[in-house]
């Protein structure tokens, strides 16, 4: 990497009007200490964490009471508390600003739109409370939604966890087996779905579904109209009524905020759940209302007033961490449906439209964009862009390149990693300083993050473990049903004593920065020597002919054999020619290592609801052992195509 040129610098202009330079000349002066740049800010961050998470509650304004104390038993992760005194209400923070301007703006894939001010917004919330109240739903109920990203949605979890109630949801494209793996295990006191929605130009029926789950819950069911028949739906459910009668006897009045711990319960998330039933990750009120502040303010610079854009489905946890967007003031831009229908420039007509400031998406979309030839900054008004944000799956260079080339040239580029486990980022971008080229800006503000080799030792210029060594606030209060906390241990804690294992593959760059290599367990180990299955991709989906790929390890000869499927360009065949293609590529492009022992070609490839392909399903397949929750797939019929193959015999 040493020589290249960074593809964005940020000006000294640029750098003076971000609230990161703001919040650190707000820390110097509260604490008198100096910081000469932004590295010995992170490391004081880092260091004295009680009174960097303190000075970000005081610098956002956070609405509660904050305590005496900031960090309690801080040494030990298990056990550190973070405001142990505190009391406050997500939803309060969330709804703290007011007016005629917009807080939600709305776009279907059925062309539907709609824009809710933040009047309307609180109004609605304040009438969905009451209506919840009248339920007997309050502080550690769950409510649990299978619904699309739409306002409703949005108001919905902000009255439940007004009342001190848990939310949980997912996306209405779930089988109903994989709605019921999910919340059949919380046991939620009210059922929220929608009687349809909109995807790639078709309606989809979900009525079957909402009865079959409705009767395994055995709750009450809260119908949203979209784009379905609500009356015949509601028909159909023994105990069902719509959005519009749940309210219907509630006139506007002052929401009740219902003020408790920092470490109260809001969200229950859920893992992919490829490899068994979906472990149910619990987050707080607290945690999470401070960690996406810092991420949204700070990292993302968002302002009151700006427009905030993410690609997300219900079901993602990058939709929580694009509602908290509301507690800085911005207007939250939501979209449902196909980002590719009808054709690739949906999603870049909505944000030259609606001037987004931020748009986030996935990897995989701007390799989608990318390889479909599209350049939107040459159809589109972007001007108002300034941050483009990237996750998922790491983003290979070449996707770098191409934000530069095809998207914007004047424009940060953040490519983050985190995940449902802590429903934010470990390591994500910095507005003060450079991009480079397939790196990760750096580490989050507060968050003691490393890289460590199998011995638990940091290294610098080698691939490792992504670990983070100190408690940070977003960390899950729990798993659901795990009352010895036995399955959160073996999560994070059994590697490495005291230390958070996150289970990715990482690297430090010569920047400063990190590149993410994949998910560790996925690791290719052929010959004892670990390989990133990201570097794979790297290299290989450069190719015009390769649409997707995935790589596993197929255990062989007392060994490990990389094996290498692609998904090919319509009317492409995987010929000699293209095999060595292929295999010269990645020797060339990553190393002799890498080179597969195989390349097989599929017709697709398995990937969760959030388009994450699944190396370990497949891995499971290939070895003939059972995937046990094939419901979490987008795909799951793409399985069978990986069973029993020929090539992988000989």
């Amino acid at each position: 990497m040493t020589g290249q040129q960074a593809l964005w610098t940020p000006s000294e202009a640029f750098k003076a009007t971000q609230p990161l330079s703001q919040f650190m000349a707000w820390c110097a002066e509260r604490t008198g200490r100096s910081f000469t740049d932004y590295d010995d800010f992170y490391r004081w961050s880092v260091e004295d964490r009680a009174s960097f998470w303190s000075e970000v509650w005081d610098y956002c304004g956070v609405i509660g009471d904050k305590g005496e104390t900031a960090l309690a038993d801080g040494d030990d992760m298990l056990k550190a508390r973070f405001f142990p005194e505190a009391r406050l209400n997500f939803a309060e923070n969330l709804l703290a600003h007011a007016g005629e301007g917009d807080a939600l703006i709305f776009h279907g894939e059925n062309k539907a739109a709609d824009r809710w001010s933040w009047t309307r917004l609180t109004a609605t919330v304040s009438r969905l409370q009451q209506a919840l109240a009248t339920m007997g739903i309050g502080e550690g109920d769950r409510v649990a939604a299978m619904m699309p990203n739409m306002p409703e949605t949005v108001a919905l979890m902000l009255a439940v966890t007004s009342t001190g109630a848990i939310w949980s949801s997912c996306s209405p494209d779930f089988g109903d087996q994989g709605v019921l793996d999910r919340f059949g295990q919380i046991e939620p006191k009210l059922f929220i779905a929608c009687d349809g929605y909109w995807y790639n130009g078709k309606r989809q029926d979900v009525a079957d579904k909402v009865v079959a789950v409705s009767l395994k819950l055995n709750v009450p069911v809260l119908v949203v109209p979209y784009a379905g028949d609500t009356p015949a739906l509601l028909e159909q459910l023994a105990d069902g009524r719509s959005f519009d009668q749940f309210i219907a006897d509630y006139s506007v009045k002052e929401i009740e905020y219902k003020r408790l711990a920092f470490s109260h319960p809001i969200y229950i998330l859920f893992s992919s759940g490829t490899t068994g039933v979906p472990k149910c990750i619990v987050h707080s009120a607290g945690g999470t209302l401070l960690q996406h502040l810092k991420e949204h303010r700070f990292h993302c610079g968002l302002q009151a007033g700006e427009k905030l854009f993410y690609f997300t489905t219900c079901g993602w946890m990058m939709w929580n961490w694009l509602v908290s967007g509301l507690a800085c003031g911005a207007t939250l831009c939501l979209y449902d449906g196909s980002p590719f229908y009808p054709d690739g420039n949906v999603l870049f007509d909505y944000a030259a439209e609606e001037k987004f400031a931020i748009f986030g998406t996935s990897a995989k979309y701007i390799d989608a964009v990318r390889k479909g030839g599209l350049t939107p900054k040459v159809t589109h008004d972007l001007s108002s862009l300034r941050l483009m944000t990237s996750t998922g799956s790491p983003l290979s260079p070449e996707g770098f390149s191409f934000v530069y080339e095809g998207i914007k040239d004047d424009i940060q580029l953040a490519s983050i990693s985190g995940g449902t486990d802590i429903v934010s980022c470990f390591v994500l971008g910095n507005p003060l300083k450079p991009v480079w080229r397939g790196e990760i800006q750096g580490p989050g503000l507060g968050l003691a993050v490393d890289v460590w080799d199998d011995e638990g030792k940091p290294v610098r210029g080698e691939k490792g473990e992504l670990v983070c060594t100190k408690a940070f606030p977003s960390m899950p209060v729990m798993f659901w049903n795990d009352p010895d906390g036995a399955k959160y241990r073996s999560a994070y804690f059994d590697r490495f004593d005291n230390t958070w294992c996150h289970g990715d593959f990482a690297e430090w760059t010569e920047h400063g920065g990190l590149v993410i290599h994949g998910r560790s367990d996925a690791t290719l180990n052929p010959g004892g020597v670990r390989i990133g299955t990201a570097e794979i991709y790297n290299q290989v989906e450069q190719l015009d002919e390769v649409v997707e790929a995935l790589c596993i390890g197929q255990d062989w000869e007392d060994d490990v054999r990389v094996i290498l499927f692609v998904r090919l360009a319509p009317g492409i065949t995987l010929t000699e020619e293209l095999d060595k293609k292929i295999k010269t590529r990645i020797r060339t492009g990553a190393s002799p290592r890498h080179v597969p022992a195989k390349v097989i070609q599929v017709e697709d490839i398995p990937r969760t609801k959030s388009g994450k392909i699944v190396e370990l399903a497949v891995r499971e397949v290939v070895h003939g052992r059972p995937v046990k929750n094939k419901e979490a797939l987008a795909n799951p019929e793409a399985l069978a195509l990986f069973a029993d193959l020929p090539q992988l015999r000989s």
